[in-house]
């Protein structure tokens, strides 16, 4: 598989995720300000071109009972739009809850930081500024990209060994069956 990139469409942002070149891993890239849909389509079409991408995973947000909202309506019409992009195919993937799940893992992220000494000593850390909220905002929702490219990823995969491997390891090599001791235990 080659670079695919996931959106999550937002009324304000929009998250953008890439995937390595082997379609394994998503990781967050950026966000996009959509002021409207013709400059989000086109910085869209120009991290298509620099990233390589050859595929568009657009998030689309259906109900709990797999219809379409109100809210999937519109980022389907967004991503027709995106269909016009010249050699990248637009695929539509269900994003339920992804934004519950990449504030989450950034939530866990800074809580496993948190036990690190705080700066300058200081014990009150002031409320976020708007700046620094906005800024968490675009995070999460670049996160949210990640998760939603991360899922079709892994749907993508197919199931047994990679090409090549048999029996869980490389071509060539035996596997080890039983316990595992090194000298000296």
């Amino acid at each position: 598989m080659s670079v695919a990139l996931g959106l999550d469409v937002g009324e304000r942002r929009i998250g953008v995720a890439r995937s390595d070149a082997w379609g394994l891993l998503a990781t967050p890239l950026t966000t996009i300000m959509r002021a409207s849909d013709r400059v989000a389509v086109a910085a869209i079409a120009q991290l298509v071109e620099a990233e390589g991408a050859t595929h568009l995973v657009v998030g689309l947000p259906l109900g709990e009972d797999g219809t379409m909202t109100e809210q999937a309506h519109r980022v389907h019409a967004f991503g027709r739009k995106l269909q016009a992009l010249p050699e990248v195919a637009v695929v539509f993937w269900n994003e339920r809850y992804s934004t519950v799940t990449a504030g989450e893992r950034l939530r866990e992220n800074q809580t496993l930081r948190a036990g690190q000494p705080r700066r300058r000593g200081l014990p009150y850390r002031p409320p976020p500024s708007r700046y620094r909220r906005e800024q968490a905002r675009r995070r999460e929702d670049a996160a949210a990209a990640a998760v939603i490219l991360q899922e079709y990823l892994d749907q993508q995969r197919p199931e047994g060994p990679p090409a090549g491997e048999s029996n869980g390891g490389p071509a060539g090599t035996i596997p080890i069956r039983g316990p595992l001791t090194t000298q000296g235990s």
